[in-house]
């Protein structure tokens, strides 16, 4: 079946992400790495941020593979939250992990191909949390950034989780054009308490803009 054939049968069709038209963040989008086993730190300090945050009326949004987004999932259903998963089955991919049958949500939206997937991600999301991980995270990290650029003024915010940010923003900044504004889309934070921190800033931002 083609992919156009698959996009009939499926709840989310190709479009760019929509900008950010709601004051309050109710929906947070987890990247980060597939390759973590829950033994690993980062996905215990996942679990932990995802459990806090569904335990204060967040939803959890992610890509339904294992890792960082298995993480989230089972940190959120221990908070008593709501989880949401955006998914693509691949064929020909071996590199790719694809549904894990482990992360069980309450929704899961399937999508026909990767870029569908990330696209659907931001779509469903209100702010973004990206955690350590690999190629596939640098370009959902890129993407929502990029999307933040865009849409400046009806943006979605962007954490990045971990002090390692700071080494390799240094570097896009010094060795890319980068405006001031696109340095002001996101906030680089080390552990849970700035998290908490940064998302209630953003929400005082998102309030102050987009009810003006």
């Amino acid at each position: 079946m083609s992919d156009l054939d698959q996009r009939k049968n499926l709840k989310f069709p190709l479009r760019v992400p929509r900008p950010k038209v709601r004051a309050k963040i109710e929906r947070v989008a987890f990247f980060g790495s597939a390759d973590v086993d829950p033994e690993h730190p980062l996905y215990r300090e996942v679990f932990a941020v995802a459990r806090h945050l569904a335990y204060h009326g967040k939803i959890i949004v992610n890509g339904g593979g294992p890792g960082v987004m298995a993480a989230a999932t089972e940190g959120a259903i221990a908070g008593g939250g709501q989880t949401v998963a955006v998914t693509f089955y691949p064929q020909d991919m071996p590199e790719f992990e694809g549904r894990f049958y482990k992360n069980i949500v309450d929704k899961e939206i399937k999508t026909a191909n990767y870029i569908e997937r990330m696209f659907g991600l931001m779509d469903e999301s209100d702010a973004f949390i990206c955690f350590q991980g690999g190629t596939g995270t640098l370009s959902e990290w890129a993407t929502a950034w990029l999307l933040a650029h865009l849409y400046y003024g009806n943006h979605k915010p962007l954490i990045l989780y971990g002090e390692f940010w700071h080494d390799l923003m240094d570097v896009v900044i010094d060795q890319f054009f980068i405006s001031e504004k696109e340095q002001k889309v996101y906030k680089i934070v080390k552990n849970q308490e700035e998290l908490i921190e940064a998302l209630a800033d953003f929400e005082v931002e998102l309030k102050a803009r987009l009810e003006e």
